[in-house]
């Protein structure tokens, strides 16, 4: 559970302070994603609500390796080329349904911290295996939904030069454009939410702690 503690550290600093990725909190996140799905795969831990959401935290990164193998393919062997607007959009938009899910997970993580500090008896019927594999799934499912949008939204952008201006895909340019343009306006909203309420959730935790 130390280990597991640790990595937690490594993923809020990674997402929820740092403002931005960078190559050494990306290499060190992904590794602490390997090292800790080794560890859950062992069955040296339980099976708790936590660790599911923290097994769910850890797969999310192969959205991060599968962005960056791709990058390495095309530097390899694509040399002179360059990747298509689809192939660019799709490990751009994979890159932030990784932040995410990674956000959202974090989040769930520290609620239930909260729960558990505050509310342990009154809680419990939540916090349970079923319910933190079913969180982890709406997750995912929400997040890939919005991915989807996202790369649509870029598709149609990347084609809208040779359409015709009165071609049917023309509402749905702008409907998908609009969507787009509301979802990711509300996720930049919904990051800095986020990491105020996390703040006030292990500010919280941590004074609660202090004083016992």
């Amino acid at each position: 559970m130390k280990d597991l503690r640790r990595y937690l550290v490594l993923k809020y600093i990674q997402y929820l302070v740092l403002s931005s990725s960078n190559a050494v909190s990306t290499l060190l996140g992904l590794l602490g994603s390997l090292y800790t799905i080794i560890i859950l795969r062992s069955g040296k831990v339980s099976s708790k609500s936590t660790v599911v959401l923290i097994s769910s935290l850890a797969k999310a990164d192969i959205l991060v390796s599968v962005s960056i193998v791709s990058d390495m393919v095309v530097w390899t062997f694509g040399v002179g080329t360059s990747p298509t607007a689809f192939t660019s959009a799709l490990l751009q938009n994979l890159l932030t349904a990784n932040t995410h899910i990674s956000c959202l997970l974090l989040s769930c993580v520290a609620f239930e911290a909260y729960l558990i500090t505050f509310f342990p008896t009154e809680s419990r019927h939540l916090r349970t295996v079923k319910n933190a594999r079913l969180t982890s799934r709406i997750i995912w499912m929400l997040v890939i939904a919005e991915c989807a949008l996202f790369q649509t939204d870029d598709l149609l952008k990347a084609s809208s030069t040779s359409a015709p201006t009165r071609s049917p895909c023309v509402l749905l340019f702008h409907f998908s454009s609009t969507a787009a343009a509301l979802l990711r306006s509300l996720s930049y909203f919904l990051g800095i939410l986020l990491r105020i309420v996390n703040v006030y959730i292990y500010y919280k935790i941590f004074f609660s702690m202090s004083n016992r």
